[in-house]
């Protein structure tokens, strides 16, 4: 037991400085922050969304944009397409690869940025939702894992995680989700002083 704990953080140590040494991967993390804080600076929302776990993601992204992070702010609007009784209508109506475009069609306006989470890339639901985001002409963004799978190319904003375990990408996407997070904050609500190009959000 004790070997699987240790084999595991350091699984996840040696992932974590693999991402760190990829400027890519870091750039692409700052430059969806940047893109979701122009789109709420213009009172546009940000929709979430994922399967199992990264659902789970995707409800935690949305929950600490209207509710808080580091500071005490407005809230943000983040919806994350997760309600169990909207998921089984669309699913028995129009069936599973269909939920979430379902949900952008009804709340993605102009302007807005969808957020899809798979950590294989390869999620027809995902794949269906950026396509109804391009429609409603909404930024799209992916956080990915693998290679990227069929997702890969279709997104505006792509942050993939370089491993083949769910779990160590899952990881990962927490980080980067919580970094989005802090970045959104720091574009929006910090002081000129602390970040002289801060859009005040009001």
């Amino acid at each position: 037991m004790h070997k699987i704990i240790i084999d595991t953080f350091k699984s996840a140590q040696e992932l974590i400085s693999e991402v760190l040494n990829r400027e890519t991967f870091l750039s692409q993390i700052e430059a969806l922050a940047k893109q979701m804080a122009a789109v709420l600076s213009k009172k546009g929302k940000l929709i979430a969304c994922g399967n199992g776990g990264s659902m789970c993601d995707a409800i935690h992204f949305a929950e600490e944009l209207s509710g808080r992070f580091q500071q005490d702010r407005q809230a943000l609007p983040g919806i994350a397409l997760s309600d169990p009784g909207y998921l089984s209508c669309v699913a028995n109506d129009y069936g599973w690869e269909n939920v979430f475009a379902r949900g952008v069609e009804a709340y993605g306006e102009s302007g807005d940025l969808l957020l899809g989470i798979s950590t294989s890339g390869n999620s027809l639901n995902i794949i269906n939702a950026i396509a109804a985001a391009e429609k409603k002409n909404c930024f799209t963004a992916a956080l990915l894992g693998k290679e990227g799978g069929k997702l890969k190319g279709l997104c505006d904003y792509e942050i993939i995680v370089p491993s083949n375990n769910t779990a160590r990408i899952q990881e990962i996407h927490t980080i980067v989700i919580h970094l989005l997070i802090e970045l959104i904050e720091n574009e929006l609500f910090a002081s000129t002083e602390e970040n002289p190009n801060s859009k005040l959000y009001c």
